[in-house]
């Protein structure tokens, strides 16, 4: 099979789809694999090393996606790339189609397979797909939300871990998953008063047991947030449905009671955000905006920022899956593996996951029904 892998354009993403390594694996494996120029530059990875590994390196986009079956990406397709997309495609990606409406028509309309990293989900519930890049998210917000509070950068003048005698700065990280949970990692080295929210108690549990004192825990409702807001230096949002809009639980009532010069950082803005007073993604450029005195991040590809460590996770975790679909085929690689069948947003004209159609108000319809299992 032809793989296509077409460099990044969305705002400061310098992630590629796959490493050297990885082309490796799908070359010996008797594939084609084919890579635009310059792709894996902002990872690192020069154009030679892919070369050295079998790929064929190709100047344009449109050479890369016409020349392809199946195209691997890190972020969703923009508007500019949509020309290239072609019936016969399966696009492999971070997709978030709940809030991607105008992509999601053009996936139904040409009848283009798609296939959501996000949404590749085990039997257990896990999401091996989503987590290295919610383990990066996560550690970078706090991270990043401690450079924001710098009185330079408009924030209150905060150092998150104090000093003697001066309180350390609270940390409200609202999502005990992947992210929440690297969030708490580093808000917790960092010596920050940190408290997590979350509506799964057993999510709770497991937080409180491996940071014992060291953080608090709550059950995430509207009385617990009101007050927690109030005190909160940093809140971080960190909740995640798979294929579902997240929901918007930070009201703007709470935002206006926030201190000034606080941080607010929505690692939840890919699938729409928590935060109520949030009305747009930012950029890398531009990551920022103020309202209501607190400083708001909105930034959709936090992981891109650290480039290669995204890259490198993100290979780790995909190529088993691109490998089950180029040997098999897609239909056989679904029915074999049914996490892979979870990842199917889009087939045959049809969206084939229900929280993105209840999302846009589209119809639903099962997977097994198309491909017969």
């Amino acid at each position: 099979m032809n793989i296509g892998i077409p460099k990044e354009i969305k705002s400061k993403e310098d992630r590629v789809a796959i490493t050297p390594q990885g082309v490796r694996t799908l070359v010996s494996a008797g594939h084609k694999v084919i890579i635009e120029k310059n792709a894996g530059k902002g990872s690192g990875f020069s154009d030679e090393e892919y070369i050295k590994e079998g790929a064929v390196v190709l100047n344009s986009p449109e050479n890369v996606y016409s020349s392809s079956e199946i195209i691997l990406k890190v972020k969703e397709p923009q508007p500019s790339e949509y020309k290239f997309l072609q019936k016969n495609h399966i696009i492999f990606t971070y997709l978030h189609l709940a809030v991607e409406k105008a992509l999601t028509k053009e996936l139904i309309n040409k009848k283009i397979t798609s296939i959501a990293y996000e949404t590749i989900q085990t039997s257990d519930g896990q999401l091996p797909l989503l987590v290295p890049m919610s383990e990066v998210a996560g550690k970078m917000s706090v991270q990043i939300a401690a450079n924001l509070l710098e009185n330079r950068n408009g924030g209150a003048g905060i150092l998150l871990g104090g000093i003697a005698g001066v309180p350390a700065g609270k940390v409200l990280i609202v999502g005990a998953g992947s992210v929440g949970i690297n969030a708490a990692r580093i808000a917790v080295g960092m010596g920050a008063d940190v408290s997590i929210a979350d509506i799964d108690i057993n999510k709770l549990r497991y937080a409180d047991n491996m940071f014992g004192s060291k953080i608090k825990t709550f059950i995430s409702n509207e009385s617990n947030l009101k007050e927690l807001t109030k005190n909160t230096d940093v809140l971080i949002g960190a909740v995640l449905i798979p294929g579902y809009k997240a929901p918007r639980i930070i009201t703007e009532e709470m935002v206006k009671n926030m201190k000034k010069g606080s941080v607010i950082v929505d690692v939840s803005i890919d699938q729409g955000g928590i935060v109520e007073t949030i009305d747009r993604i930012t950029t890398h450029e531009n990551p920022t905006f103020e309202k209501f005195g607190v400083l708001h991040y909105s930034v959709a590809n936090i992981p891109g920022c650290v480039a290669r460590t995204s890259t490198i996770a993100l290979t780790n975790e995909t190529i088993k899956y691109v490998i089950n679909v180029v040997n098999k085929g897609l239909v056989e690689a679904v029915k074999a593996d049914s996490s892979l069948a979870k990842g199917v947003n889009t087939f045959k004209g049809k969206i084939t996951n229900k929280g993105v159609a209840e999302a846009l108000n589209y119809e639903y319809t099962e997977l097994p029904s198309l491909i017969g299992f």
